[in-house]
């Protein structure tokens, strides 16, 4: 897939998403839970289901997720900084598991679950708000019947890496509701 990486088509491409977004919110876990992975971003990225909440409390949101990928924008902020006037790297790991753990969310079928593990980060440049944004690009490496890995990284516009990661991730049977 060939896409653009400039902070324009970056920013038209968040404005899109958002305006496609319902409110923060749990999943109504009555209706999600026959559906699979990807029918469950669908209706997120439809408006049909609401967004999860975490996004509005670290500022990023999913901006693509198809089997076996995701792509979440983010934002760094003073409100994210950590006592050294840089980003703190729970942020990095937020972003990143979030991203990580949808790629492998998108494979699974209906009635599957997954929680993370592990997660393996490394922050390999800091980030301030003097970079506007951000993306964590994932992507799946394997899935099998109990156990899924990924990795990510975060990048900006211009291809520049900020941290990279990897996770292992639990699949199991969702309880019925």
């Amino acid at each position: 897939m060939v896409r653009d990486n400039t902070l324009e088509t970056w920013e038209r491409e968040e404005s899109e998403v958002r305006a496609r977004l319902a409110g923060p919110g749990p999943l109504p876990r009555d209706e999600i839970i026959a559906l699979s992975g990807l029918e469950i971003f669908q209706g997120i990225f439809e408006g049909r289901f609401p967004s999860p909440p975490i996004g509005d409390t670290l500022d990023f949101i999913p901006i693509q997720i198809a089997l076996g990928f995701a792509i979440f924008q983010g934002r760094p902020q003073p409100e994210h900084y950590n006592p050294l006037g840089t980003v703190h790297g729970g942020w990095f790991c937020t972003i990143l598991d979030s991203a990580m753990g949808c790629a492998v969310h998108s494979t699974l079928r209906p009635k599957k679950a997954y929680t993370t593990l592990e997660l393996k980060v490394n922050m390999v440049r800091a980030l301030t708000q003097a970079v506007s944004l951000v993306r964590a690009e994932a992507k799946v490496i394997h899935v099998g019947r109990q156990v899924a890995t990924a990795e990510g990284r975060i990048v900006d516009a211009e291809g520049k890496v900020y941290g990279h990661a990897t996770t292992t991730c639990m699949i199991f049977e969702q309880p019925s509701a």
